[in-house]
């Protein structure tokens, strides 16, 4: 039999589009004389489609295409995945064809219901019962296909044991369709789990994975195929579509596939900007307008845009304060020239003065009334004045010229976003966020990345030597130790360490404490922040649910 593992980029809710994409793969796979293609989960519906499944009409409609475009299907055999029903249960499903009809569907048995993941919201499971093999006949030739839906791989915490029962049952193929959202190193996860239940079973197995971004979500495709022995005998690309053949023939000595070598910041970059991509394609933007201050957030989000959208569809804004530095100004020109983007340059100060100017009255009518004193004031407030008139900027550029299609890319990064070190409806504005899932360590190296990538400085090396500073008031550096502050923070947020843990771990009591508070206090303000790309285990967004209000 030769195989296609076909992952593809879908897009939530386009029924239409998703099928079309299927069916290009499927010319594909024939031209390339493919007995069987294998799609992703939910490939005709995209993933996650949430509460789109509360659709009843998407639901039926999603059922009925697939059909359809099964029923014109001919000389070829494979596995798509759908959203299949049964009265009013929902099931998270793929369908088995042969030629023009569906022989088989099989429903999902493990539904996740952690981080991003809320199957058991929508989906009922399958039953244990049901795990079989699917008997077909391909060439002249019988196979026993264990067909299994994502999580149904990953069974450490359930009690049944999806592969496991497969294998037991006559498999002697295992295909695992997936939508597996990435994180960086998931892959290296993925190919150590399917090797070991490859080995562990004397069963080739399979796994086929979406790519491309949704939401804040990236998939990262890489779909793998490791035979009987544990030898990795086919991957596929990494953030890109791709159709990957191989020949499933057990008296067929299949050659060994040798892994790319590893890099860490390489991987984080393509996701960042396969997720910017996405979502500017996806949402129907076409440009981006970023604050460019001449610090290191925001010169590697330009960097990201620029190779995710291209340097003409990138609009640079520089908007100085008193209070900005001339190297501040020269290295956010430096880059652009770099980048080869537009950058405009304008001063906020008039605008801050004014609008200091016109609250001073209305501000001194609620301290007479309340009987406070001006000395009581908060001195932030005026700090903070100026990023949201840059913010305000930001958003008036991206409002006003329509014909554009702009769109605000936010610059901060989850460290600044944990500590509530930032302002809002300041320089949290924006559409989506490129670094909010990135730590300020990780800025700095993946910044370092895209310099030696080019082979010449992109990014100034001056944005790298001088101490991160918002230039909000004379002689303003961030009052944080990044190099305690920031790996702390992903203890906090990524592995859940509490206080003596971490003091355990060498941390000092006094920072820990003063982390989690300020972790804590800022809960208010991440609910109001943009949607930002996923790349870590554990991100701010929809995969953290903590509330506003809380004491501990």
């Amino acid at each position: 039999m030769r195989l296609a593992m076909a992952q593809i980029n879908c897009t939530v809710g386009d029924l239409q589009g998703n099928i079309e994409k299927i069916k290009n793969f499927v010319d594909q796979a024939k031209k390339r004389k493919v007995d069987c293609i294998i799609f992703p989960e939910l490939t005709v519906t995209g993933y996650p489609p949430q509460d789109l499944l509360l659709e009843k009409d998407f639901v039926v409609a999603n059922k009925e295409i697939l059909e359809r475009t099964i029923a014109n299907f001919n000389e070829i055999s494979g596995v798509i995945g759908f959203v299949d029903y049964f009265n009013d249960d929902l099931f998270n499903a793929a369908a088995v064809f042969v030629e023009n009809r569906i022989i088989k569907i099989v429903h999902k048995t493990l539904l996740p219901t952690y981080d991003v993941f809320d199957e058991d919201r929508y989906f009922k499971s399958g039953k244990e019962n049901d795990v079989q093999p699917v008997k077909i006949e391909i060439n002249g030739k019988n196979f026993s296909l264990g067909l299994e839906i994502c999580e149904d791989l990953w069974d450490d915490l359930y009690k049944i044991k999806v592969t496991k029962l497969l294998a037991e049952r006559g498999a002697d193929i295992i295909m695992n369709i997936s939508d597996s959202p990435f994180y960086a190193g998931k892959g290296l996860e993925r190919a150590k789990l399917l090797k070991k239940n490859a080995l562990e079973y004397r069963t080739p197995i399979f796994y086929v994975n979406l790519v491309g971004g949704q939401d804040e979500l990236v998939f990262d495709g890489q779909s793998m195929g490791f035979d009987e022995s544990g030898h990795l005998i086919a991957l596929g690309k990494q953030f890109e579509e791709d159709i990957i053949l191989v020949e499933i023939d057990k008296d067929l000595k299949k050659p060994m596939v040798e892994p790319p070598q590893y890099d860490r910041e390489a991987e984080m970059f393509k996701a960042l900007v396969l997720g910017i991509r996405d979502y500017f394609r996806k949402s129907g933007f076409k440009k981006a307008v970023i604050g460019m201050s001449g610090g290191i957030d925001s010169s590697l989000t330009a960097c990201i845009a620029t190779e995710a959208l291209g340097n003409e569809n990138v609009i640079g804004i520089s908007m100085p304060s008193k209070f900005s530095s001339d190297h501040s100004k020269s290295d956010a020109q430096k880059l652009a020239e770099n980048l080869n983007i537009l950058l405009l340059q304008f001063g906020i100060q008039e605008i801050v003065d004014t609008y200091r100017k016109t609250l001073s009255g209305p501000a001194q009518q609620i301290r007479q009334h309340f009987k406070i004193n001006p000395r009581d004031d908060d001195p932030v407030a005026d700090e903070n004045l100026q990023p949201r008139a840059r913010g305000n900027c930001l958003m008036d550029i991206a409002n006003r010229l329509k014909s554009l299609d702009i769109l605000v890319i936010n610059t901060g990064n989850k460290t600044e976003l944990a500590l509530g070190y930032c302002t809002l409806y300041g320089d949290m504005v924006g559409g989506i966020g490129a670094l909010g899932d990135v730590s300020k360590l990780e800025v700095y190296k993946i910044a370092k990345f895209i310099n030696h990538k080019a082979k010449k400085e992109i990014i100034p090396h001056e944005v790298f030597d001088k101490k991160p500073s918002p230039e909000l008031k004379e002689n303003q550096f961030d009052p944080f130790d990044f190099s305690i502050i920031s790996p702390l923070v992903d203890e906090i947020i990524e592995n859940r360490r509490g206080v003596i843990e971490l003091i355990n771990l060498g941390y000092p009591r006094e920072i820990v404490e003063d982390t989690y508070r300020r972790i804590r206090n800022s809960e208010y303000k991440r609910r109001q922040a943009v949607p930002c790309i996923k790349i870590t285990r554990k991100a701010f967004g929809i995969g953290r649910k903590m509330p506003i209000i809380n004491k501990y």
